[in-house]
């Protein structure tokens, strides 16, 4: 384990993953300093909590390299071409990010890492592996860029283990060692993480997205296969989607690491699929050539409510998207990679609950159904989300950055009844609409007041016949409208709930 006694760090950001790394590395006895481009009154108030503990911190400029640094950490955010990772280059002081040191403070038995990224779904995925691993017996968390600091967790770990030579009897404690981690990781993360050797990791999807701060497509792709590096025992990839299984290829892992393929068909050997509405495993089973695993129903992916339709009162049976079974499929590879039975892999895909705003099913109005994916941020996700639907009225819109919707608009034009557009860019996909699908009714509405999501929502419901899906799927960023994400969701959810009221 590397020795930080003295050692003089430079922390960039006060951000959650800035504030872990700070007070972890001071711990340690490293000499910290916290740098931060804002002066704001939320800067000040973290910035007097790591004054107590001995951690120096200097607001309003995050250009300048302070005098003695030996190692940069970064928040993930921040960009390569940043003045500071100049400085520390000009000075050959190596910078890293927060998932590095979690790397280099793991003890000698740490816990294994199950490790997943990808353009969409990571979230998700990472999130059913967790259930999964759970379900199987096994103290787990989900980390990396969801939930606690990853950094956080695994001097947690360590503590435990080294607390362990004293005799429990077998028991489990709260304080007990982890067995495992889930870990979701960024391309960010993967990006300033170049010793990062994990168990097993999965490359859900790939496309562009994040180029402004990449770079290019070939950059970006080549951080997210950073995450293959190493890797011990499976490299997960997406037989839909060859940049993924090419990733495989390029990268250089331990003898014996097997490349393990997952498809919505019927899978080849050393492959995860679909048969008849089953998930099936032909990649962990004695006889690859001839057998397979039953690991899960399409019914144990969907909510309890939707799995019994008639008793829950629902109008009409859901199936659960095509991303939805993808992302089970990559999370039972890695499970099974580390062993986990098929039994644990159903109940833990059946006790698995997604984060609010990812196919949330808000309600039916009037045997209509409205559909909140407000994750649905990129064109990429919003394609999954599209495909997971047969007659469609479409929310779209908000910043594009820099994304073009040819494609997108080209691919669901015969699943569309109308389009609702809203937001800064939604020029650009009305566009695309008249090129693509110009048959299809779109309500271009010109305005971003609070109003704006219930007047959407509204006029959705106007377009919407019996039978259809009222499908909020950006496609954008919420930033122009919205303060993230979750606040857009939560709009089109009360506005949906307004409906039904008044209905």
């Amino acid at each position: 384990m590397t020795s930080w006694q003295g050692r003089n760090v430079t922390v960039a950001g006060l951000g959650v993953s800035g504030l872990s790394a700070a007070r972890a590395l001071a711990g340690l006895g490293a000499v910290v300093t916290v740098v931060d481009g804002g002066d704001g009154e939320a800067q000040r108030a973290r910035a007097a909590e790591l004054a107590g503990t001995g951690i120096s911190v200097r607001l309003g400029d995050a250009e300048t390299l302070p005098d003695g640094t030996d190692l940069v950490v970064t928040s993930p955010g921040w960009k390569p071409s940043s003045p500071l990772f100049t400085a520390a280059a000009d000075a050959g002081v190596d910078v890293v990010g927060d998932v590095e040191i979690a790397w280099r403070l793991r003890g000698p038995d740490a816990a294994p890492w199950l490790a997943i990224t990808g353009t969409n779904g990571k979230t998700t995925t990472t999130q059913m592996l967790a259930s999964i691993l759970a379900a199987a017996g096994l103290r787990t968390a989900a980390v990396g860029n969801i939930g606690t600091p990853i950094v956080d967790v695994v001097l947690e770990d360590r503590a435990a283990r080294e607390a362990r030579s004293i005799e429990d009897g077998g028991g489990r404690r709260e304080g007990d060692a982890y067995d495992v981690l889930a870990v979701e990781l960024s391309s960010y993360q993967l990006h300033w993480a170049p010793s990062l050797r994990v168990h097993s990791a999965a490359v859900l999807n790939l496309a562009p997205d994040h180029l402004d701060w990449h770079g290019s497509m070939e950059a970006y792709a080549a951080d997210k296969g950073r995450i293959y590096e190493g890797n011990q025992v499976a490299c997960v990839y997406n037989a839909a989607d060859k940049a993924t299984e090419d990733l495989v290829r390029e990268a250089d892992v331990e003898e014996g690491c097997r490349a393990i393929g997952f498809t919505l068909t019927a899978p080849a050997p050393s492959q995860l699929g679909v048969v008849d509405g089953i998930l099936v495993d032909r990649a962990f089973v004695p006889d690859r050539q001839k057998q397979a695993q039953e690991l899960a129903e399409f019914s144990d992916l969907l909510p309890p409510a939707a799995r019994r339709p008639s008793e829950e009162g629902a109008s009409r049976p859901l199936k659960p998207a095509p991303h939805t079974i993808a992302n089970a499929l990559a999370a039972a590879g890695l499970a099974r990679a580390f062993g986990v039975e098929a039994a644990a892999v159903r109940e833990g895909l059946r006790a698995f609950r997604p984060d609010a705003h990812r196919i949330e099913h808000v309600a039916d109005v009037e045997d209509v159904a409205y559909i909140d994916d407000s994750k649905a941020t990129n064109t990429h996700a919003a394609q999954a989300s599209l495909a997971a639907y047969e007659s469609i009225v479409w929310i779209a819109g908000g910043l594009a950055k820099g994304a073009t919707f040819d494609e997108l608009v080209a691919g669901a034009a015969g699943r569309l009844r109308g389009v609702v557009l809203i937001g800064a860019d939604r020029a650009l996909i009305r566009e695309a609409l008249a090129r693509h699908a110009p048959e299809v009714p779109v309500v271009d509405l010109d305005r971003t007041d609070t109003g704006a999501m219930s007047e959407a929502v509204r006029q959705a419901a106007r377009l919407a016949r019996p039978g259809d899906t009222v499908l909020m799927a950006p496609a954008c960023a919420s930033m122009d409208m919205f303060t993230n994400y979750n606040k857009r969701g939560d709009a089109f959810a009360a506005a949906v709930r307004e409906l039904g009221a008044s209905a």
